[in-house]
């Protein structure tokens, strides 16, 4: 039976209560990503996304907002009566499907190969309903996993942890929550499910004994690690996961050569790239679908989200980078801000409390203080003096500011856009700019010094005679 016959159904319907959050549990994120999305992402390596379904019921519309760029497929559980409930909400979903997996939204670190592990092993076992099953180091609170024998596939029972018997609580095999079943099978007998128990919902996992008591094959298959398929009740619980995944991102890029001191201090998304023989220092944020390149140095306290920095970048400490790029060789702070649509170009500085937005500043060009530079194309070579302000916004609309190559601007300018400033001219210091510098003009706009000698003394004498008075 070939795979791609296969269905991946998600359950992403419940509330969570137990985390006690306004928000769904799926949209609780870890590793940079929502709960739901790592799975979709696990899903997606194995099966087509016209494949995969997504149950969704509480915040709905939420839900598919987050996720929804997939190309998944959601189906709506309007009332969440449980997971067999929800597979029931799937007949006609997956009716053209021979089989179907069943993934739960809230384990995130489900992996492409035990997904299609199970795949296979159900097909080749000719199973209506295969478990995945699992060994954590305690198993308390799970429904334990009751083979025929030790050595055989074939599933006896699932017992729950309230109904365990003591020899039966010796059992460290536990039912993950995720099942392969026989399509055609499982919807011949699902509506046998019953909702009898304290929260009145029905049960996917009451399916192994209806089947078992139908004479169909019942099988399990154990993860090669129970972490996998564990999921978070808690918020606790979900940094445990979080602080897992982190690390073992930081150790895979170790792995391809790039050094991080402290590691357990980074915060780094599992998308990221950095290239080999970058230095990340401690408490370094890479968020997104940063990509760092070779030979980079990135120093403590910096956030780099959504950004491309090329080879041989510094960026010094606290500086903030959100949607930026970066070319090679180039210096970024420390303390500076570069907003979305930031360009810097090769060998270029941007430095102490610099901000930039939607803005290009050209190879070898520098900025290296206390300036904001919003809606400004900068050539190559320009030196923009410390205190310089492109004033793009007149209250209602953004206007540019464009400079040549060669450029100075000295330090404390205003330049009052729309403004052009050709190359090689230069502004004095202190000026304020509203009109067109033409190429190799110096542009002054300050008002006239006037010194008034003996002022101070003046002063001085008109304040006492106020208090006398």
């Amino acid at each position: 039976m070939k795979a791609n016959r296969f269905a991946i159904a998600i359950m992403a319907a419940g509330r969570g209560t137990r985390l006690k959050s306004k928000r769904a549990k799926v949209l609780h994120s870890i590793g940079g990503k929502p709960l739901l999305q790592h799975v979709i992402d696990a899903a997606l390596q194995s099966t087509p996304p016209e494949r995969i379904f997504v149950v969704v019921g509480h915040q709905a519309e939420e839900v598919e907002r987050a996720v929804g760029h997939a190309g998944v497929q959601f189906v709506h559980q309007t009332e969440q009566l449980g997971t067999g409930h929800a597979v029931q909400c799937l007949r006609q979903a997956v009716r053209q499907s021979s089989d179907l997996i069943v993934l739960s939204g809230d384990a995130p670190l489900i992996r492409p190969a035990t997904i299609e592990r199970l795949r296979d092993f159900h097909l080749a076992q000719h199973a209506a309903m295969t478990i995945l099953t699992a060994r954590p180091a305690n198993p308390f609170g799970y429904g334990r996993v009751l083979r025929k024998d030790p050595t055989s596939p074939e599933v006896a029972a699932i017992v729950e942890q309230k109904s365990l018997t003591p020899e039966q609580q010796q059992v460290g095999e536990i039912n993950s929550g995720m099942y392969a079943f026989r399509t055609e099978t499982l919807y011949r007998h699902i509506d046998s499910l019953q909702a009898n128990n304290a929260h009145g919902e029905y049960y996917l996992t009451d399916m192994a004994a209806i089947l078992r008591a139908a004479d169909e094959r019942v099988v399990a298959l154990e993860t090669d690690d129970a972490t996998e398929v564990l999921g978070a009740n808690t918020i606790a619980e979900m940094m445990q996961l979080d602080a897992a995944m982190r690390l073992a991102t930081a150790r895979r890029l170790m792995a391809e050569g790039v050094t991080i001191f402290r590691p357990e201090t980074c915060v780094i998304d599992g998308d990221v790239t950095v290239g080999p023989d970058t230095i990340l220092e401690p408490f370094v944020q890479l968020l997104g679908s940063t990509r760092i390149g070779e030979d980079c140095r990135i120093r403590s306290y910096s956030v780099i989200q959504n950004s491309t920095l090329a080879d041989r970048v510094l960026v010094r400490n606290s500086c903030v980078l959100d949607e930026a790029t970066v070319e090679e060789g180039a210096q970024i702070g420390p303390f500076a801000h570069l907003r979305p649509e930031s360009h810097i170009g090769r060998g270029a500085h941007v430095g102490n409390f610099v901000e930039t937005k939607k803005t290009r500043l050209g190879d070898g060009s520098k900025a290296n203080h206390l300036a904001y530079l919003g809606d400004t194309e900068i050539g190559s070579g320009c030196n923009i003096g410390a205190g310089v302000i492109t004033c793009n916004y007149d209250g209602t609309h953004k206007h540019p500011t464009k400079i040549g190559d060669s450029v100075f601007v000295g330090s404390n300018s205003t330049l009052v856009a729309p403004v052009a400033l050709e190359g090689n001219s230069y502004v004095a210091a202190a000026s304020c700019i509203t009109e067109n510098v033409p190429s190799g003009a110096l542009a002054l706009g300050r008002a006239r010094q006037a010194i008034k000698p003996g002022w101070v003394e003046k002063r001085k004498a008109t304040m006492q005679k106020k208090k006398k008075d």
